[in-house]
């Protein structure tokens, strides 16, 4: 049954690929990307909540059972063009109800009308904020998913090399690591959801005018010495495939604990199909388990509406 469940999936995932493939228009990529998005959709028990970040809307996520200190600040995909939608805030609910944690997620700007630094401005002022609010460092999980990926290295990468205090561990979820598009499998891979045409004006879109090869745009590039533990998840049959491997092979000679997961049959960011899917539930699993492992849980369990 999972197997005829994944090839619906697929089908279906496929479909709304192509219908994003034809739409040129940013603003109408954006309506269609976010249809459904004015109301919150979260799974049973979850409540959100927004809040201004230092200047940058944020908004909590909170499962039904918070038994965790720890906080994941959560960079969302969307190839730096698409925003904050249900599709992204369901994920991370059940992400964080498979960690029993709270999780900030973060609203950053867009390209092309705010080209890179601004999305990384944005989610460091985020992290700042979480700091100067009372967080502790050591709680805090950075996670994110393609474009999010990609910004969750950037962002552990400015922090240190600006002396501010390291999370305790970050995931990557189908990250795009090389906007210079140097991976094989971006031509080799065909991807239920994405396009190689596709990702390459999407990642042009936030690096303007800049060298996509510039570390910050493109963390494959940088120095990974110093950075907390690490876990990445991709799919065997996704075209940025090639930016987790060998995201995975340079931060662990330069010293990092990495763990990578590479789920066969699956393609860019399944996660967001759980529960409906098998494999999408067990990779959240997975990132609760690393959650919890990094962070271990308190003793206290608190209801979402206790507080």
């Amino acid at each position: 049954m999972s197997g005829l469940r994944r090839q619906a999936l697929r089908l279906v995932t496929r479909v709304m690929s192509a219908r994003m493939d034809s739409i040129a228009s940013i603003p109408e990529l954006r309506a269609f990307a976010g249809a459904g998005s004015k109301g919150r959709r979260l799974p049973r028990g979850a409540t959100a909540c927004s809040a201004v970040a230092r200047g940058v809307p944020v908004e909590w996520i909170t499962p039904a059972v918070v038994s965790s200190e720890a906080t994941i600040l959560y960079l969302h995909g969307g190839g730096w063009v698409l925003g904050w939608y249900n599709s992204h805030r369901w994920m991370v609910a059940s992400i964080c109800a498979a960690a029993s944690c709270r999780a900030l997620a973060v609203d950053y700007r867009l390209a092309p009308e705010d080209p890179f630094p601004a999305a990384l401005k944005d989610c460091l002022s985020a992290y700042r904020w979480l700091i100067g609010e009372g967080t502790s460092a050591s709680t805090i999980v950075l996670a994110g998913d393609s474009a999010g990926g990609n910004l969750v290295l950037s962002v552990m990468m400015a922090l240190r090399d600006a002396g501010d205090p390291m999370p305790a561990a970050a995931v990557c979820i189908s990250a795009m690591t090389d906007l210079a598009g140097t991976g094989d499998s971006l031509l080799r891979k065909r991807d239920a959801l994405l396009s190689a045409k596709t990702v390459m004006s999407w990642a042009g879109a936030y690096v303007g005018d800049q060298d996509p090869r510039t570390p910050l745009i493109s963390p494959l590039y940088g120095d990974f010495a110093g950075l907390p533990p690490l876990l990445v998840q991709a799919g065997a049959d996704e075209i940025l495939l090639s930016d987790s491997l060998r995201l995975a092979e340079r931060a662990g000679a330069a010293g990092v604990d990495v763990r990578l997961s590479v789920w066969p049959g699956m393609w860019h960011v399944w996660h967001t199909l759980v529960p409906y899917l098998p494999e999408a539930q067990d990779a959240v699993s997975a990132i609760g388990a690393f959650v919890d492992e990094v962070c271990p849980a308190t003793h206290s369990v608190v209801s979402a509406g206790e507080g």
